[in-house]
């Protein structure tokens, strides 16, 4: 079900998203990983203070665990040793319910447990507003072809969908933040998270991307559902904080669960 998995690196003037590769590039440091059991993956890095203007040094670990056959979960984590430091992670795998080389996603159906987004300036930075979706190209509230509206909003979707509302659904102690169905074989993918915010990114700048058996993955191949603290959340006051004290623990958790109706 997983079209290719990529991060997103420093687009200027500032950092999007920071991957495991990317951040290993930044920091100059590889991720060590331990494989606890059959079900369950820890990786972990430790940040050095003053790479690439990090604050302080923070030890990050990510731990992925298969919670039965049908579910993935990922629990990420940070701990600032000695200043306080802006942290927030994210997963950035690239979604296609169709399968391996089934062509784009603006058939798949997309439900967000969100009623607001944060709005972008021409340089996509979040400009601090948080804008109902209700009656806009951006309400997914309830189940919507991705393709539909995709022409409304320039290239296609690439913002963050408010999760303070949530929706009421919870399990293993996490809120519903998005569903996704592929119509023609009925795979659903449902997400769950602690995270206050989801970046929904329909793959606008794939273009030419290699994948196996000749596979070539363009515009739209696939979909992102990224949970995380709000982008530029440092530089508004009313998001809610990813300031991390020396000390304090990160604590950043998602589950994938996938079905079929």
């Amino acid at each position: 079900m997983v079209l290719i998995i990529l991060f997103r690196s420093t687009m200027a003037p500032t950092v999007f998203t920071v991957g495991t590769r990317v951040l290993t590039r930044l920091c100059g440091m590889s991720w060590s990983r331990k494989m606890v059991n059959n079900h369950l993956l820890s990786s972990s890095m430790k940040v050095v203070m003053g790479r690439k203007g990090y604050p302080g040094d923070v030890t990050v670990t990510a731990t992925y665990t298969l919670a039965s056959t049908n579910t993935l979960r990922l629990d990420m984590e940070a701990v600032p040793k000695n200043k306080p430091t802006p942290i927030s992670l994210a997963q950035h795998t690239y979604w296609n319910l169709g399968g391996h080389k089934s062509g784009n996603i603006l058939d798949h159906l997309v439900q967000l447990s969100a009623s607001r987004i944060t709005p972008v300036d021409e340089n996509s930075i979040p400009t601090g507003e948080l804008l109902p979706v209700k009656g806009t190209p951006f309400d997914f509230t309830s189940e919507k072809k991705v393709g539909i509206s995709i022409g409304e909003v320039g290239i296609g979707y690439d913002h963050n969908y408010v999760l303070l509302e949530y929706s009421g659904q919870e399990k293993s102690g996490l809120n519903h933040a998005a569903k996704v169905k592929e119509p023609s074989s009925g795979r659903v993918l449902n997400l769950w998270t602690d995270a206050p915010g989801v970046q929904f990114y329909t793959a606008n700048y794939v273009n030419g991307v290699a994948g196996k058996e000749g596979a070539v993955y363009g515009k739209h191949s696939g979909l992102c559902l990224e949970t995380q603290g709000f982008p530029n959340a440092i530089n508004q006051p009313n998001f809610p904080s990813i300031v991390v004290q020396p000390g304090e623990k990160y604590k950043h958790s998602m589950l994938f669960e996938f079905s079929v109706e």
